[in-house]
């Protein structure tokens, strides 16, 4: 009784494995698609992070530019590829990660490359999109991704469809600002600690450098040391769904030391070290990014007293990122 058991389950086991594998057949692609830009080996070329980790290397573009190349589909060898059209599509989409896989396009443009037919070879589709207004940069966060991607999409019915993906990367360039105040401020505690600081601008390039300096008035607690941090606060969501995270990119020593009163502290911070993106602000409505100097003064019984100053960080012409 035991050994029919056996074998009826081994069968049945044989038989589940001829429909997987019949299945695995039926459900490959039947063919390869690969997107290549016209520019694109001349075209600079920018690292982006994958969601396994990975570093790849996509090309990098600018507002109103004319985004142009191929669209390539090969039929594996023996097969013939049924179709009920092929398109290109040009999206610029906003993903939050607490609602991943669903995706907010902002941009969407579409272009049909072929009307419903059967490919038995390869066959290469020119696309032009001229002119493309990508109003914001590429950026990739802690809770959110803004991204620009060409789709290409072969129709399919009961087969179901194949679709490829080509990311490229987007950043604009900011004129000089007009108008670009010191920012000058007297913080303190009563009677213990009255400091005044100053930085030379409010408004500053990805590669500038902070300069300015912090007077102390008064000092009646013993301080050890002073940073100056800057810090990126990335808002996504609205109201109760707001998510708010807040990271120090960088955090550099202005005094080892107790102050004495009267004493005038420089600050020069250079940007370029750091992983800087410009000032975002309420980006079609999901997320918005800004950036924050972080005064701290630490006292020898490490009690922190800090000021926070928000500025604004645009990407210059001449950068070479």
């Amino acid at each position: 009784m035991l050994l029919n058991r056996v074998i009826v389950i081994g069968i049945e086991s044989s038989e589940s494995w001829l429909v997987l594998n019949y299945l695995r057949g039926a459900f490959k692609p039947a063919c390869n698609i690969s997107i290549t830009f016209t520019d694109g080996k001349n075209r600079k070329q920018v690292p982006v992070k994958k969601d396994n980790g990975q570093m790849v290397m996509n090309p990098l573009f600018h507002s109103q530019e004319t985004i142009a190349g191929n669209v390539c589909i090969e039929p594996y060898q023996g097969k013939k590829v049924e179709h009920n059209g092929v398109k290109v599509e040009l999206l610029g989409q906003i993903e939050m990660y607490f609602d991943r896989g669903n995706f907010y396009d902002f941009t969407s443009l579409v272009r049909e490359l072929d009307v419903p037919g059967e490919i038995y070879e390869n066959k290469a589709y020119p696309f032009e999109f001229p002119t493309v207004e990508m109003p914001y940069e590429t950026y990739n966060g802690v809770n959110v991704r803004l991204r620009y991607v060409l789709k290409v999409t072969v129709t399919r019915g009961y087969a179901g469809s194949i679709v490829e993906y080509q990311d490229f990367v987007v950043r604009n360039y900011s004129p000089l600002p007009p108008i670009n105040n010191s920012i000058k401020m007297e913080v303190g505690i009563e009677d213990c600690l009255h400091i005044e600081f100053e930085y030379n601008k409010s408004k500053y390039h990805l590669k500038d450098v902070i300069l300015g300096k912090v007077y102390f008035l008064l000092v009646r607690i013993k301080i050890k040391n002073m940073d100056l941090e800057i810090r990126r606060r990335e808002s996504t969501g609205a109201g109760a769904n707001t998510h708010v995270e807040t990271e120090t990119l960088a955090k550099f020593e202005l005094m080892d030391g107790a102050p004495v009163r009267g004493e005038s502290i420089p600050v020069r911070l250079f940007l370029t070290p750091y992983d800087l993106t410009p000032t975002h602000k309420n980006i079609n409505n999901k997320f918005s990014v800004k950036y924050y100097l972080n005064l701290v003064l630490v006292d020898e019984e490490d009690r922190r007293y800090f000021k926070q100053q928000e500025i604004t960080l645009y990407r210059l012409k001449d950068e070479s990122s």
